[in-house]
Formats: structure tokens, sequence, C-alpha cells
């Protein structure tokens, strides 16, 4: 059987998708043999620069990139694969950029599909979201993106079957933050102040140094909007009652103007909402939407330890769904910290599933 190839463009060779380079050069004649398909590199790129290799990037990648790197427009990246007639086309966003989620549309409509890490898409306001799909079908193009929620279990996929099969969903619930999970998984067991662990999260690499922006909740907030849009919900960011998880009482200016976190009032403030919860509860930081009270929140809340949120361990994030035909028992979907290895598999995942429409699309005209 003759191999498909499929030309995929990387934006962005940050810890992910250098690590998705790797796995699929390592993994090539696993692919060839047991799907048909040769998956090449033509374009590489980092936020400023990129490698044109109309053969695709091969295992001296990273050097090739520093000495033959140049600075490129996306419109330079569209020129190039239909100078050398490219097919099969796959956009790879691994990056966190706003700016390069302004490409889609453009992307699209000149032939590519898109597989993303990025969440940006899918949260922007909802004339972008509809615009977006409406695009994909004229054009008769693909976009995945279930790493953007998680590592890449089929967590998308499952809201997505069940909607589609006429299946009423009543509520999704869950921990989606990693971060935020490892700090109250931690809080909640150990007799430890919450500074303390956010420092050793911070060691971690697990939030940044400012903090402010995991506890604002927004990364929570960005995933369930994603999550409530795949059942055909047009809210916006907006919509979604975030409560932070720090104000402005907890900050102080020190002697350079910088603010900082008062850690007597934030360690103070967490105690108290540790100690004065009924036995046998934990705290843990979630999103929910409510479908029937049409309730949108990201809050932090005390669950019992009898629950599959309250039994969490580690940095382990979990996905909740509930349905009429289920009732009060949800369908649970819970996956470890989403390393880069994990995250570029389910990247691979998704590449994969386009690849396959293709092969399929092409069947059909042979």
């Amino acid at each position: 059987m003759s191999k498909l190839k499929i030309n995929i463009i990387l934006f962005g060779i940050g810890n992910i998708g250098s690590t998705l380079i790797n796995q699929i050069i390592e993994s090539q004649t696993f692919f060839s043999e047991n799907k048909s398909i040769d998956l090449r590199f033509p374009i590489i790129t980092n936020s400023t620069l990129a490698f044109f290799e109309k053969e695709g990037a091969e295992n001296a990648w990273e050097a090739n990139f520093v000495h033959l790197a140049i600075p490129f427009k996306v419109e330079d990246i569209i020129a190039f694969a239909k100078e050398n007639a490219f097919e099969n086309l796959i956009a790879v966003d691994a990056t966190a950029s706003d700016e390069l989620v302004d490409h889609y549309i453009p992307l699209i409509q000149n032939g590519f599909n898109i597989v993303a890490v990025n969440k940006k898409a899918n949260t922007l306001p909802i004339d972008f979201y509809k615009e977006l799909r409406e695009n994909l079908k004229k054009h008769d193009k693909e976009f995945l993106y279930e790493t953007s929620v998680d590592t890449g279990f089929p967590v998308l996929q499952t809201i997505r079957d069940l909607y589609n099969s006429g299946e009423k969903i009543t509520k999704i619930r869950g921990v989606f933050s990693d971060s935020l999970s490892y700090v109250f998984n931690r809080f909640s067991s150990e007799d430890t102040c919450f500074s303390t662990i956010l420092k050793d999260a911070e060691k971690l690499q697990l939030i940044t140094s400012d903090y402010e922006g995991d506890l604002s909740g927004s990364d929570a907030a960005e995933k369930l909007l994603i999550l409530i849009r795949e059942i055909g919900k047009d809210f916006e960011l907006s919509d979604i009652k975030t409560t932070p998880l720090l104000d402005h009482n907890q900050y102080e200016v020190n002697a350079k103007s910088k603010r900082v976190l008062n850690k007597e009032i934030l360690d103070r403030a967490f105690k108290i909402a540790k100690i004065t919860q009924s036995d046998n509860h934990v705290l843990r930081h979630i999103g929910e939407y409510n479908v029937l009270e049409n309730k949108l929140e990201v809050k932090l809340v005390s669950e019992s330890t009898k629950t599959a949120i309250g039994q969490l361990k580690g940095s382990d994030t979990i996905f909740e769904i509930y349905t009429q035909s289920y009732g009060n028992i949800p369908i649970v979907i819970q996956s470890a910290a989403a390393g880069k290895q994990a995250i570029a598999r389910g990247v691979i995942t998704d590449i994969l599933k386009v690849a396959e429409k293709m092969k399929n699309k092409e069947a059909i005209w042979a």
C-alpha cells in the first residue's frame, strides 16, 4: 500500500513542540508500517524564526534550526506550501500565542487542517468561534484540540459523542488545573502553610512566580468554556462567575515598589477555610457548569473525601460529566499531571485522527 505523505507545519518548538518532533521521528517506522503514513515536518518555527526544509526535518533538526532558520510571517509559510504543492497539510499550534490564532482562518482557507494545544481559539468571543467552524465546514478541514484541556485523554471526544448521540448533559464539573490540584491536595492533607506549598509549586514549575495568574482561576475558566461550547452553548468567558483565590488585601508593596504577597494574611485566610470545614472534607478548586440551573462557576469548594474529586492525589486532574441517562453517577475521566511527553502523544493522537480522515477522502476519490 502506498504511504500517504502528511505535511506537518509546527508552530512552537518549546517543550511540547520539540518533544513532538522527536517522538514522531523516533516512531516513523511504526507509522509507516502500521498506519501507511509518512509524517514529515517541512516547516518548524519558534515565535520569530522558521526553518524550511521541503523534504522534512530529520534527526539534526535542532542544529539545522539554529543555523538555517530565518525570520518569517505566516504568509511566508502559506506561500512556501503553495510553491511546493504540499498536500495533506496540518498546522500544529504548540504555542500559547494570541497572534497565531488570528491566522487560523487564513490557514484553513489555504488548505491547512489545525491541531492545537493552544486554548485561545476556543475561548475568544463566540462570533470568532462560529466563523472558524463555518470556514472549517466550507473548506472541508479539521480542527482538533484535545490537549487544550487535558493531556490528550478523550475528554472532549467523550462530551462530543454524548452530545451528538442526543444525550442530555446535565452537569460538567471537575478540577481542571494540575497546578491548583497539587496545591490543594497537599494543603488538605498536610499541616503546612499555604504559602509554603505555593513556593514548592513554583520550584516544580507548576506555578509562575507571581502566583496571581494561576490563582486567578483563569485557566480553569477557559477550560470550562471550551467544554461547554462543545455542547452547543454560546457562552462567553465573561459569563463564568470566577472567584479568584487572591484579592488586593493579600498583596503589599515592598521597598522596590513591587507588589508581593502578604503571606501572613494569605496563610490565615486559607487556614480558616481549612479548619472550618465539616469532618472528612477537603478543599478543591473546581470549574462547574450546572445545565439545569444555567450556572457557570470557578470556585473553591469543600468536598467530601468519599467523592472522586475529594480523593485526588498529586497534581491529577479530573472531569465529571453528568447525564440524564446516568443520573447522579458521573462519567469520570481522571489523568495525571500534564507532562510534555504525555501532551505530545496527545497531539500525535489528534494528528493521526486527521490523517485517517485524509486517507478516507483519498480512498473515495481514488
